[in-house]
């Protein structure tokens, strides 16, 4: 034996915490630490069977969680994977501490234990294996601890020592998650099974009759609960396979040029039932594992395409891709052109993700005859798009349009590509403008020489912006249209016995949920409520600001009092709409649907801003309000009569409040509030009469 009892291992050489935190970071697969240990189950089992050809290999996982307080809510305690490959002899375990060990396989570089160390405190592993017909049992730890660490460590070799036993067998239990993950709390062995059968469904398909027999049980506070099983039955069989070759490329004193020399890519496709299989996917394979990221997409069928009841895996393997696994098992590092292009040190010769990607897609369209007509539909869905919206053909080939973007998605990449237009745009009309110092508005030719500046513009602008700003003033127009009839009733849905009107008029103006206030119609209420950062009905404890919690997490014995006194919950409240203008202040607008007597909620926004004044973090004190309550049925002498300091503005009908407090508490200075109360008809009209110009000359 080559290990002494009671040591941590050190390789010289080797800084683990560098390691740690540079050459193998933590896996962005939760999953990854299992994965890693079930492929080493699958391995050791191989080696036993080079031993005994009729050693049947066995795969036991115990998944142990504990209840939460809420019904049916676990949270994980433990893993455990148990086989009975070959154990850890005294060199398998000598690679295990290996860092970039090439023995075992030259893809294999044996860092996958480290992930045991990123997401688990303490690994143990206990392994009885046998050598020279005598058995020994070998316990060891894996962690990334402090007190691991500080012996520059990740392994510490507790025993090795004789035992009475019968077969080998290893079990790496995985105790105290190192961050609490959901992915752990929901795990139990349904769950479990799909994600083996979805990571190694590509190794079993091909060793269909020579897997193990893998069992998968779930325990609650020690009591088994469930268990499942993973068989031949489970596995889809392949409905196609086609091999196709892609040749290497290199530089030249001319550039890139493709080589003679080309590597096999076996494409094995399946035909799923709907129920069984989510989504269409195309994957990349290394080493028989599901890659699960990677820029390798299936380009001519969407995610959610169904064609005859059934839905389409495609698995992609090679030399190649297994040779450009990396040290963090699952990333590639298969070059771009560009990438390939740019970099000094590239290898002298590679093969392109891009042309697998193309490459793949094409071999598949000739192998499925029925996929190649669901490509056609969605090519001709895109051109109904373009043509509705009045998109720049030009624009669509600069853009990358994937065929699982909704309609939305697309139309957002479009304006994006145009926006960047603007650049070029921006210096002809900057010309124009530093052409107007030389006018003169005395001079006869005044008004030739302003067109020749305006014909430069208009001609340095695109035919599709010019559409644009024609399909921005007709859009408007529709708006108010159809806020005036929401406001007369003529909507079907407002036939109904059910009063809709304020959800309807709230969802007009800025939808509910959202928080784009660049694609709300708040302009209707004042042009520059759309370039304020802002939410609509948003949960006032769960309100943010640039991704930062707005609301305190902890409050004091006393405002926990006040905010949940008298029966009500005042953190849940939610305001129409917030907005906010700049550091300090704050929008609140208040709805009301237009039967509804505005005057009886006159405080309602005070309250919203006290809640807001008082019970924010720190970082955000907010101390100018400005409040807006809409209504239709708005009385002036409720409003004026009401104990309060409205005044009425008879110059643009509405009624305004000038500043009132908003006390502050617990040592907050007093803020400050502004009100208006307007009618829906009022701020329809000033927006018709705003947008009338534009439409007059569409006209």
């Amino acid at each position: 034996m080559n290990f002494k009892n009671r040591e941590f291992i050190v390789r010289n050489g080797l800084y683990w915490p560098e390691i740690l935190r540079k050459d193998v970071p933590k896996s962005k697969t939760a999953l990854q630490p299992i994965f890693e240990a079930f492929t080493n189950s699958l391995e050791a089992i191989r080696d036993k069977q080079k031993e005994d050809k009729d050693h049947k290999g066995k795969i036991l996982i115990r998944i142990y969680v504990v209840e939460g307080a809420i019904e049916e809510t676990h949270y994980f305690k433990k893993v455990s994977i148990i086989d009975n490959g070959i154990g850890f002899k005294d060199d398998q375990f000598e690679r295990f501490n290996i860092f970039r060990d090439v023995r075992k396989n030259y893809k294999n570089l044996g860092s996958g234990r480290i992930q045991y160390a990123h997401y688990f405190d303490k690994t143990e592993i206990e392994s009885v294996y046998e050598f020279e017909g005598i058995f020994y049992k070998r316990v060891f730890y894996v962690s990334k601890a402090e007190d691991f660490l500080k012996h520059n460590s990740i392994v510490y070799h507790k025993e090795c020592k004789k035992v009475e036993a019968i077969e080998s067998e290893t079990t790496i239990t995985f105790n105290d998650l190192i961050e609490n993950s959901d992915v752990y709390n929901s795990l139990n062995d349904a769950t479990l099974k799909e994600k083996l059968l979805e990571r190694y469904i590509h190794y079993f398909c091909y060793n269909k009759n020579n897997i193990p027999e893998i069992n998968i049980e779930f325990y609650i506070h020690s009591n088994k609960e469930s268990e499942s099983h993973i068989t031949s039955f489970d596995l889809p069989s392949i409905d196609k396979t086609k091999t196709i070759p892609l040749f290497y490329s290199r530089k030249t004193d001319l550039g890139i040029e493709k080589t003679n020399e080309s590597e096999e890519f076996m494409i094995d496709a399946y035909k799923i039932p709907k129920d069984k299989l989510k989504e269409n996917r195309l994957k990349l394979v290394s080493k028989g594992e599901v890659i699960e990221e990677s820029e390798v997409s299936l380009d001519i069928l969407a995610n959610t395409d169904t064609i005859k009841g059934n839905k389409y895996l495609f698995l992609v393997s090679s030399n190649y891709i297994d040779s450009r696994d990396t040290n963090l098992r699952g990333v590639l590092n298969i070059p771009t052109r560009n990438s390939f292009e740019r970099d000094l040190f590239a290898s002298d010769k590679e093969i392109f993700l891009e042309e697998i990607k193309e490459e793949v897609n094409t071999s598949i369209n000739s192998m499925y005859p029925e996929i190649n007509e669901v490509t056609q539909k969605h090519q001709q869905d895109l051109s109904r798009l373009k043509n509705m919206f009045l998109l720049d053909e030009e624009t669509a080939k600069s853009i990358n349009i994937s065929i699982n973007d909704s309609e939305s998605e697309i139309l957002k990449k479009f304006y994006e590509a145009e926006a960047k237009k603007e650049a070029s745009i921006d210096a002809s009309i900057k010309e124009s403008i530093d052409n107007l110092d030389k006018l003169d508005t005395r001079n006869p030719n005044y008004e030739e020489e302003l067109e020749k500046e305006i014909d430069r513009i208009v001609y340095a602008i695109p035919m599709q912006n010019k559409k644009t700003l024609t399909h921005y003033v007709a859009r408007r127009k529709l708006v108010l249209d159809l806020l005036d009839k929401i406001l007369k009733r003529k909507l079907h849905v407002q036939q109904q016995k059910e009063n809709y009107d304020e959800a309807l008029i709230h969802n007009l103006i800025f939808q509910k949920g959202s928080n784009e206030t660049d694609k709300s119609d708040l302009w209707i209420i004042n042009e520059d409520f759309i370039y304020f950062k802002g939410s609509s009905e948003k949960q006032l404890s769960k309100l943010e600001i640039d991704g930062v919690r707005v609301f305190k997490n902890k409050f004091s014995e006393e405002e926990e009092r006040y905010l949940t006194s008298l029966g009500e919950n005042r953190k849940i409240k939610r305001p129409d709409v917030l907005l906010f203008p700049e550091e300090g202040k704050c929008i609140i607008i208040e709805f009301k649907a237009p039967h509804v007597n505005a005057s009886d909620h006159l405080t309602q926004i005070d309250r919203y801003a006290n809640l807001i004044r008082n019970y924010t973090i720190d970082q955000f004190q907010i101390t100018t309000f400005y409040g807006y309550l809409l209504g239709e049925s708005i009385e002036p002498r409720d409003v004026l009569g009401s104990v309060s300091r409205y005044e009425y503005s008879y110059q643009f009908d509405y009624l305004y409040r000038p500043a009132e407090n908003v006390i502050g508490f617990d040592g907050r200075s007093n803020g400050a509030i502004y009100t208006e109360v307007i009618k829906y008809s009022t701020l329809l009209k000033r927006a018709q009469q705003r947008n009338k110009i534009f439409i007059d000359k569409l006209k």
